[in-house]
């Protein structure tokens, strides 16, 4: 029945656009060529402005305005929302570590990723294809699909059994005692399991583009470096990475953007306990655990005024490697 429901989707929604476009379209052409040449972009484009009006700027707004309004959304609060969110413990602890993970996350990926495309472009196109194929894997698994394997990886039992948790077995065998891991706050450990995630997720979509922006790289200014007597690290710092300066830039920003929207990893494995509290996972509980309405629209437009500097960012950088090619 679902598969069904699917395919009848499918067909109703592409059946749907292709006759609209095609009766407009029809009717266009019935008017003089000055005319059509006017009104015929505003109808293929209109539809895309239409959608992006309904599913994103109308939320948007709405949003806005229910962060001026009470926990039901029937009465004017003004700035009580955010008076209280900048007040509330939670929400400063969510702002550091998502500051934590915006340091740490990007750069280790990609880091990782620009390690393992020079490491694998010097192995044979067999073993390339195999080391980049296992390294990619992780992003074929959902945010929660991860969660979950971590998990077993984090996994301890007190009970005296035998550890099925990865870190736990290796760190019991070496003599230590069993840890609660994403408990310990000493350094923010817990913090920084969690983010091991999210680095062992994205490492792989920088490798990608980072691996072809290198191999984009002319062999002349490479052979002219090792004529001039410069070594393999030299050549790499002073050759290679600046030429694939921007693709890095757009990559970390591709990386950033995402982490301060993190929420799968956090709500699955601690739910914020233990001071592993983020922005987006802050939000679920105060919207759909304690039914504040207007805090938690509150908390989504400091997300997004602080997500939206970053994507203006990301656009222009990206426009400006386009051109440069």
């Amino acid at each position: 029945m679902v598969i069904l429901n699917a395919v009848l989707a499918i067909i109703a929604g592409v059946g749907g656009m292709f006759v609209f476009y095609w009766v407009f379209n029809a009717l266009v052409e019935r008017l003089s060529l000055r005319w059509e040449r006017r009104i015929k972009p505003y109808v293929f484009v209109a539809p895309a402005v239409a959608i992006v009006g309904v599913f994103l700027v109308y939320p948007v707004v709405q949003t806005i305005m229910f962060s001026f309004a009470d926990r039901n959304s029937t009465a004017w609060v003004g700035f009580e929302n955010y008076t209280f969110i900048f007040q509330d413990d939670r929400f400063v602890e969510a702002l550091f570590n998502n500051l934590l993970w915006i340091i740490v996350v990007p750069s280790f990926a990609v880091a990782i990723g620009l390690l393992i495309a020079v490491m694998a472009d010097r192995l044979k196109p067999r073993g390339e294809k195999i080391a980049k194929s296992i390294i990619f894997m992780p992003m074929a698994i959902s945010f929660v699909g991860a969660s979950t394997i971590w998990k077993f990886v984090y996994d301890t039992d007190f009970r005296g059994g035998e550890q099925i948790g990865l870190l736990t077995a290796i760190t019991t065998k070496l003599g230590f005692e069993p840890q609660r891991w994403l408990s310990l706050q000493t350094f923010s450990l817990n913090d920084l399991l969690l983010i091991v995630i999210m680095v062992w997720l994205q490492a792989g979509f920088a490798m990608v583009l980072l691996s072809a922006s290198i191999k984009g790289v002319p062999e002349e200014t490479l052979e002219a470096a090792r004529i001039d007597g410069a070594g393999e690290v030299a050549i790499f710092f002073r050759v290679i990475v600046p030429q694939i300066w921007p693709t890095v830039v757009v990559v970390f920003t591709t990386v950033l953007i995402l982490v301060m929207k993190v929420f799968d990893i956090v709500n699955v494995m601690t739910n914020g306990r233990d001071g592993t509290e983020v922005i987006a996972n802050r939000f679920y509980n105060l919207l759909f655990e304690s039914g504040e309405n207007g805090q938690a629209a509150a908390v989504v437009v400091i997300l997004m005024l602080a997500v939206v500097p970053v994507m203006i960012y990301q656009v222009r950088q990206f426009r400006r490697e386009e051109a440069a090619r």
